[in-house]
């Protein structure tokens, strides 16, 4: 094995707090979000870091996940691939923690495995498939279900000005009606021509879903996400089928199984998954590939200033979501938005390099 073998790996924990009344309709208010980063030293002296992130609860349990069970089994282990590294942690885990907390975990870990790799070939990861992206679409998604509609207008007016062309909001409120006073408000405030979605973060059934639907149809919605239980692949397709609205999901899916589940029976038009939680970049281009091959674009949540980079290289990027849990806050590199765009990182890697003293103040 010689030198290439994983000889350690880091792990830290921040809890950073969040500012403003970030409320959607499932989690209620987000006080702060979880930050556990890794980073891989092989013998050799290479290295990558890698991350995921929660919204506030359940980053001590993948801390746990990722240093009694993930990291024992690869210490010592020799290098092969990333994705050769995403099968081998899935295996061993598998009987106890498919899904869930475990594909945190491993998306830290590939992560840093893809930075590693890419780092030791010099080359950034928006190159390395071939067809990079000059810039990415870009939206931004609030966490805005309890702003009155004055604060809700003011904060897209808000994200307007610093270059965003495109907006999401929260809906389930528990008047309907309110819902679609916002929703008209918006569009007002935003023209007719803009990109403008919507998300209920699960909160509905598939009856007022529908109802919903049909109701927000009038005012141009480029999609609508998690109008319901992710785990209902059936009652999403019933919504998809009973309006013209485009539906999305993906965030909590957590394994390549449940996105095709997605797909094939639920039958989104809008694949949305995160880096952070569908066992890492690995498992990200595996959705990206289950979109392509059925003729669909695929976008992403959260991790704006990881997933720029990632859609940058691949030739069925959808949009950016730039999210309201603002990691990119603490790398070294600020995104740009510039006319609703966002160029995609030059440096060799994953393109995200923390400002790690800015980040001790919230090191647990």
């Amino acid at each position: 094995m010689g030198d290439n073998v994983i000889k350690s790996v880091e792990v830290k924990y921040f809890k950073v707090p969040l500012e403003g009344n970030l409320v959607d309709a499932l989690h209620g208010k987000h006080d702060n979000f979880e930050l556990i980063t890794t980073t891989v030293y092989m013998k050799d002296g290479r290295c990558g870091t890698g991350y995921t992130y929660t919204g506030g609860i359940g980053g001590t349990a993948i801390v746990d996940v990722l240093k009694n069970d993930l990291i024992p089994q690869l210490i010592g282990k020799e290098y092969t691939s990333p994705e050769v590294l995403n099968d081998y942690m899935n295996q061993s885990i598998h009987y106890v923690a498919r899904g869930g907390i475990a594909s945190f975990g491993i998306s830290a870990l590939d992560i840093a495995f893809w930075d590693m790799k890419l780092k030791t070939e010099g080359i950034a990861i928006a190159d390395y498939f071939g067809t990079r992206n000059k810039k990415v679409r870009t939206y931004y998604g609030g966490i805005d279900l309890m702003f009155t509609e004055k604060e809700l207008l003011a904060n897209i007016e808000c994200q307007l000005a610093k270059g965003h062309t495109a907006i999401k909001i929260k809906l389930g409120k528990k008047n309907e009606d309110e819902d679609i006073q916002r929703v008209k408000a918006v569009r007002n405030l935003l023209g007719k021509d803009a990109m403008f979605m919507v998300d209920a973060n699960m909160i509905w059934s598939v009856e007022q879903a529908i109802r919903m639907a049909k109701r927000l149809e009038e005012y141009d919605i480029k999609w609508l996400e998690e109008p319901t239980n992710p785990d209902d692949y059936e009652g999403y397709a019933k919504i998809g089928q009973a309006t013209t609205i485009p539906i999305a999901m993906g965030e909590n899916l957590h394994t390549i199984y449940e996105h095709k589940l997605a797909l094939d029976i639920a039958r989104i038009k809008y694949p949305i998954p995160d880096c952070s939680n569908v066992c890492g970049i690995t498992g990200f281009l595996k959705v990206s590939k289950l979109a392509k091959e059925r003729n669909l674009v695929v976008s992403s949540h959260g991790m704006q200033e990881l997933h720029v980079n990632v859609l940058g290289g691949i030739d069925n990027a959808g949009f950016l979501e730039y999210h309201s849990f603002p990691i990119c806050d603490y790398t070294i590199e600020p995104l740009k938005i510039v006319d609703g765009y966002i160029e995609p990182a030059l440096t060799h890697g994953v393109g995200v390099e923390f400002d790690w003293e800015k980040l001790e103040i919230y090191k647990s």
